[in-house]
């Protein structure tokens, strides 16, 4: 069994569930960004509940808030990648908060 361990960057971006980008949900428009520059992955978490820069608490179990709960789009990259993609969304003038994180990663029993 390989392993590949990588030095690299969690790049997250956090949104509103029903933010949206040139009309797609910004959490599907970020995913396919992704994918055309060729990130090999990236996944979206739905919160429960959270609250953001305008101090307003979003939970599930209020029904007319529900859709606008925080979303969480994380990928794992190398630094090189999430600059290029950090780069493109803000080229696009997408409104989303982002964070970066040095990390190390690794892929178990890779071919």
């Amino acid at each position: 069994m390989s392993e590949t361990t990588i030095e690299g960057v969690q790049l997250c971006f956090y949104a509103h569930l029903r933010a949206r980008h040139d009309g797609r949900l910004l959490s599907e428009w970020l995913l396919e960004q992704a994918r055309r520059l060729g990130i090999g992955g990236g996944s979206v978490f739905r919160a429960t509940a959270g609250f953001g820069r305008h101090g307003v608490l979003h939970e599930e179990a209020f029904f007319e808030l529900a859709d606008d709960l925080p979303v969480k789009v994380e990928f794992l990259l190398r630094p090189e990648q999430a600059e290029a993609f950090v780069a493109a969304v803000r080229a696009k003038g997408v409104d989303v908060v982002y964070a970066t994180s040095a990390i190390r990663f690794g892929v178990l029993g890779a071919k």
